[in-house]
C-alpha cells in the first residue's frame, strides 16, 4: 500500500492544479446531491404540514422550487465538469508516468535490459499504468470527496436539525464504510492479486502463442498452448467470479447500512417531533440527506475489485519511474576522434573474477580493429563497453578524448552506433524500419545503405522499400534481417561504429562483399567489431585475442587467419 500511494503523489504531482480542482467539482457534485435531496424532502414534508395546517396560501413555493431547479441542474454540469477535468488530468498524467516509466527503464544495466523479456515490457508499459488509472478516479478523489461532504453534512444536521441527528449520521458514515472497506480490502486482497496474476498470465501466454505459431505448427505443439492459454483465461474467469461475490457482499453491507442509518435518522427524527423539539420538515432533512450520503460510499465496492491489481502494479512500476537519471555533461565529440581502452577488466555481478586480461587498443578514423577469441570470452562486453552500456571494473574507456561515461545519451547516440547479435525489426515496412535511424532520409539515401549491404537486388524482387515485415522482422531470413540492421546503422553516419559478428548467416563471398561496403559506405568511420569468420578478420588491420587472465596476448592478422585456416582445413 506504501508504494501505491507514492505512486498516486507522483500522478498527482504531474497534474496537481486540475486534481485539485476535480476534487473541489467531486466534493461540489456530492455536496449538491445531498442538498438537492434534502431540500426536496423538506419542500416536500413542509408543503404538506402547511395544506394539512390550512396555511397553504402563506407558504412560499418559488424560492425552494427554484433552489432544486438549480441544485438538480448544476449537480449535473458540475459532473460534466468533473468528469471531464479529472479524465483529462488522469490521461495526461499516465502519458508522463509511462514516459517516466520508459526513461527509468532506460537506466537500467544494460544486461537487466536484455533479460527483459517483450510481454513482460508490455505488460508494464501498458497494463500496469491502466491499472493505475483507477487509484485516483476510483479510489483517491472518491474517498476524500466522500469524507468531506460526510463532514459538511453531519456540521449541517447539527446545526439545521438536531446535534444527535448530526452525529449519527455524520460519524455512522464516516466510520462504518471506512470499516467495511478496510475488511473487505483484506479479505479482497488475495483474489484481487490472483485476478491480476491471471491476468497477466493470460496476456503473456497469448503473445507467447502469437510470436512462436509457426515454430509451434512446425513440432505439432500448437494445439496444446493454445489449451494452455485458454487455460489461463479459464483461471482468471474463475478468480473474477470470486472477486465479484466479495464485491456483492461488500456492496450489500454499504447497502444495509445506509438502510441502517437512515432508520436511525428516521426514528431519531419521529422522536424528537414528538418531543416538540425539531419540526416534521426538519426531521425530513435528516433521512433524507441520510439517504442521500449512500452516494458517497458506492466507489467503496468497485475500489475492492481494482486495489489489489493497484498494488502489485505500483511495486513493479515504481522502482522504475523513481529511479533519477544519471548526471550527463554534455561533452560534444570533435571530428576524427578516437577510440581508447587502457586497461579494461569487467567482472560479472559483481564477480572477484576478471571476464578477460586487461585489455588495451585504439582505434583511430578510418581503422578497423577485430576481437578475436572464443565463444564467452568476453567480445561482446568489450562493445558495449565501448559504447558506453557498461562500466568497466577498471581501467578506461575514452572517445574522442573523454571518458565515454561523461558524453550524454543523445552524443553518444549521433556518434556511435552499436548492431548486436540480436538484431531488432518492428512490424512494417523496410523503409519504416530503416527511418527508425534517419526519419528524414529520402528513398534514393535508403537504396544506397541497401547497396552498401547488398540487399537492394533482394529487397527489389520482392516489393522493394514497401516490403512489409512482420514482428521482429519475420519474412526475412537471418542474414537479410542482419543486413538490413547494417544498413540501418549506415544511415546514421557514426563516427564509431560497432560490430557484433556482423556476417553470420552469410555465405563467404557475401560476407566479403559486405564488409567492403560497410568500409566504403563510412570511409572515415573507426570500426571495432567481434569477428571470428574469416571474410571479417580479413578485413581488419588489427586483431587482438580476447583470452582470459593471464593469457591474453596480441596478435598481428596473419597469425589470426594462419590459426582460423589450422582449424578449419587441419594444416
Amino acid at each position: 500500500m506504501k508504494r501505491l500511494l507514492q505512486i498516486i503523489a507522483l500522478i498527482v504531482k504531474y497534474e496537481r492544479k486540475a486534481f485539485l480542482l476535480g476534487l473541489l467539482l467531486t466534493v461540489t457534485v456530492l455536496a449538491m446531491g445531498v442538498a438537492l435531496l434534502g431540500l426536496s424532502g423538506w419542500f416536500i414534508t413542509a408543503s404538506a404540514a402547511a395544506g394539512m395546517a390550512g396555511l397553504g396560501i402563506l407558504f412560499n413555493v418559488f424560492a425552494p422550487s427554484a433552489m432544486v431547479r438549480f441544485l438538480a441542474l448544476g449537480r449535473t454540469a458540475a459532473r460534466y465538469g468533473e468528469r471531464l477535468l479529472t479524465h483529462d488530468a488522469t490521461l495526461r498524467a499516465l502519458s508522463d508516468l509511462r514516459i517516466r516509466l520508459l526513461e527509468g527503464l532506460l537506466t537500467r544495466p544494460h544486461r537487466e535490459l536484455e533479460k527483459l523479456r517483450a510481454n513482460a515490457f508490455l505488460n508494464r508499459v501498458t497494463a500496469d499504468i491502466d491499472a493505475l488509472d483507477g487509484a485516483l478516479l476510483r479510489l483517491v478523489l472518491p474517498a476524500f470527496a466522500g469524507w468531506v461532504v460526510i463532514t459538511l453534512t453531519g456540521a449541517l444536521l447539527w446545526w439545521l436539525v438536531h446535534p444527535s441527528i448530526g452525529l449519527v449520521v455524520g460519524l455512522g458514515y464516516l466510520l462504518l464504510p471506512t470499516l467495511v472497506f478496510l475488511i473487505g480490502q483484506r479479505i479482497a486482497r488475495r483474489p484481487s492479486r490472483q485476478v491480476e496474476a491471471a491476468l497477466m498470465a493470460s496476456r503473456t501466454r497469448l503473445i507467447d502463442l502469437i510470436a512462436g505459431r509457426d515454430d509451434l505448427t512446425m513440432y505439432g505443439q500448437l494445439q496444446a498452448v493454445a489449451a494452455h492459454v485458454q487455460g489461463a483465461f479459464e483461471r482468471h474467469s474463475r478468480t473474477t467470479r470470486k472477486l465479484d461475490r466479495i464485491q456483492r457482499r461488500t456492496g450489500l453491507g454499504l447497502d444495509l447500512i445506509g438502510a441502517a442509518l437512515t432508520a436511525s435518522a428516521l426514528g431519531l427524527g419521529a422522536r424528537l417531533v414528538q418531543a416538540g423539539e425539531i419540526s416534521a420538515a426538519q426531521a425530513a432533512i435528516g433521512v433524507f440527506a441520510a439517504l442521500a450520503l449512500a452516494e458517497t460510499v458506492a466507489p467503496v465496492r468497485r475500489a475492492l475489485a481494482e486495489i489489489g491489481g493497484m498494488v502489485m502494479a505500483a511495486r513493479r512500476v515504481l522502482p522504475s519511474v523513481a529511479a533519477e537519471a544519471p548526471e550527463e555533461r554534455s561533452v560534444h565529440v570533435s571530428e576524427g576522434a578516437v577510440l581508447e581502452m587502457s586497461g579494461v577488466g569487467y567482472r560479472r555481478g559483481g564477480s572477484a573474477a576478471a571476464l578477460f586480461a586487461p585489455v588495451n587498443l585504439t582505434v583511430a578514423p578510418g581503422e578497423t580493429v577485430a576481437l578475436a577469441g572464443p565463444s564467452g570470452s568476453g567480445k561482446s562486453t568489450l562493445l558495449l563497453l565501448a559504447a558506453g552500456a557498461l562500466a568497466p571494473a577498471e581501467g578506461a574507456v575514452r572517445w574522442g578524448g573523454r571518458p565515454v561515461a561523461e558524453l550524454s545519451q543523445d552524443n553518444r547516440a549521433h556518434s556511435i552506433a552499436l548492431v548486436p547479435q540480436r538484431h531488432a525489426l518492428i512490424a512494417g515496412t523496410v523503409a519504416e524500419n530503416l527511418r527508425l535511424a534517419a526519419p528524414a532520409a529520402g528513398d534514393a539515401t535508403l537504396w544506397e545503405a541497401l547497396e552498401s549491404v547488398c540487399l537492394a537486388e533482394t529487397l527489389r524482387a520482392r516489393g522493394g522499400l514497401d516490403l512489409r515485415l512482420g514482428f521482429r522482422g519475420v519474412g526475412l531470413s537471418g542474414g537479410e534481417a542482419r543486413r538490413l540492421v547494417l544498413a540501418r546503422a549506415l544511415l546514421r553516419r557514426p563516427q564509431l561504429l560497432l560490430l557484433d559478428e556482423p556476417t553470420e548467416g552469410l555465405d563467404d563471398a557475401t560476407a566479403r562483399a559486405v564488409m567492403a561496403g560497410i568500409r566504403a559506405a563510412l570511409p572515415e568511420a573507426a570500426i571495432l567489431m567481434a569477428a571470428h569468420r574469416a571474410a571479417e578478420l580479413s578485413c581488419a588491420g588489427t586483431c587482438l585475442q580476447v583470452a582470459p587472465e593471464k593469457t591474453a596476448h596480441r596478435p598481428d592478422a596473419a597469425s589470426v587467419m594462419r590459426n582460423l585456416i589450422r582449424i578449419k582445413y587441419g594444416s
